[in-house]
């Protein structure tokens, strides 16, 4: 058995140390802009069909996640992160100056979220992939956990301070505090990593070799996880967790509050909360005992368990109930998450690791036909009879993909099991 090692040993390395702030700052204002937005955009449209739109543009650059990674791999992560968090400081200054102005309108908000659905669905991978760079092997999983807790607590921090902030101040102010929080976001990140990109040097007398082309760069990764059994079969999951287990979880929450439990923005609040509760404490869980975590197994066994949790909240019939199930819900949401992520980045090559998180986030694409088939679903049967549906579709597949790569996901002795 691997020796046990401290929960804060990550903090050790000096980049982590800065990336860890600056990822949360940047997570809580993303938390935060999510609710604002989604509620400004449910009350002012009275429409679930314009909500799943609202959330649908906030993946909408997915398909743009693999070309995100070939340019982390080409001018270093550190620096592709701070250029896509100036991007999300000067939307939500934008936000913030219609807002002042008193010219907000759905519409601008939907414009605006498509700019930033252009970038951030690549945020997550590219942060993986700079604690991948920075950290020891032997560290990677208790650092992922770690560096999870930046989402899981401003899923909690976001939910409460933002609905507070809006009904305390309103939305003008609140989104004041949105963009400190994505400035903080950008001088903390520029801290961490290096702005050197990791290159093999010519030999003495000889010319540097001319580099492949971005696209190239993109395909080689491409044939890299698609030859790699352990990859394809995760990455095959990853999606099915986007299209089914994610909307259920993450979007359509303002649906259950509203429509289900007839409440209101507070309860919202308490909702995500509750569910980043459950997850942070997975994450904490998984940062302490990290030396024992097959992640292969870990990632299918939590899966479905997520799965079963769900179809729990969707019979759940109040907030006494629902919130006490979103927290074992987050729980083990987490538990099945952050090892798959850490299985990804350590049995991989690590002159692939951009493009193997890029392809990762491609997998977010499962959240627009998700959401989108969602609200005639719920027109239809509900929102309990949707999530039935949903869960039972994941774990049959997940199921599947289980038995598929038994050899590479489930036995304690394959690689993608190593601790």
């Amino acid at each position: 058995m691997a020796p046990r090692a401290s929960a804060l040993a990550p903090f050790s390395v000096r980049s982590f140390r800065f990336q860890w702030p600056a990822d949360l700052a940047t997570s809580w204002a993303f938390e935060m802009e999510t609710l604002i937005l989604g509620w400004y955009v449910l009350v002012e449209t009275r429409s679930v069909f314009m909500l799943t739109v609202f959330a649908s543009l906030l993946y909408v650059g997915t398909l743009l996640a693999p070309m995100f990674g070939v340019m982390g791999d080409r001018i270093g992560h550190r620096n592709l992160l701070c250029a896509m968090r100036s991007v999300y400081a000067a939307c939500a200054i934008t936000l913030m100056a219609f807002t002042f102005l008193g010219i907000l309108e759905p519409v601008l908000v939907l414009a605006v979220t498509a700019i930033v659905g252009l970038v951030r669905p690549s945020d997550i991978g590219m942060r993986a992939a700079l604690v991948g760079e920075t950290m020891p092997p032997g560290r990677l999983v208790g650092a992922l956990g770690i560096q999870r807790t930046t989402q899981d607590s401003a899923r909690i921090a976001g939910a409460l301070t933002g609905a507070g902030l809006v009904a305390m101040l309103g939305m003008g102010p609140a989104y004041v505090v949105v963009s400190t929080f994505y400035a903080v976001s950008i001088l903390l990140t520029l801290k961490a990593g290096s702005a050197r990109v990791a290159r093999q040097p010519p030999a003495a007398g000889t010319r540097a070799p001319t580099r492949a082309s971005p696209l190239r760069d993109l395909k080689e990764g491409i044939g890299y996880v698609w030859h790699t059994p352990h990859l394809r079969a995760a990455m095959l999951l990853a999606f099915l967790l986007n299209l089914t287990a994610f909307p259920l979880f993450n979007n359509l929450l303002p649906v259950v509050a509203k429509d289900v439990y007839l409440s209101d923005q507070t309860t919202l609040g308490y909702m995500v909360a509750g569910a980043a509760s459950g997850a942070l404490t997975g994450s904490i869980v998984l940062s302490r005992f990290a030396h024992r975590v097959p992640p292969a197994r870990m990632m299918i066994v939590f899966s479905l368990a997520w799965y079963a949790m769900l179809l729990v909240f969707a019979r759940a019939p109040d907030p006494a109930i629902g919130i006490p199930v979103l927290v074992l819900t987050g729980f083990v949401q987490s538990l099945g998450m952050v090892p798959g992520t850490a299985m990804l980045l350590r049995n991989s090559d690590e002159q692939f690791r951009g493009r193997i998180m890029g392809i990762r986030m491609l997998a977010l694409y499962g959240n627009l036909p998700g959401l989108l088939l969602s609200a005639p679903l719920i027109a239809g049967i509900g929102y309990p009879g949707t999530a039935t549906l949903y869960c039972a579709i994941g774990i049959f597949f997940t199921l599947a993909i289980a038995v598929t790569w038994r050899a590479q996901l489930w036995r304690l002795d394959a690689p993608a099991n190593r601790r």
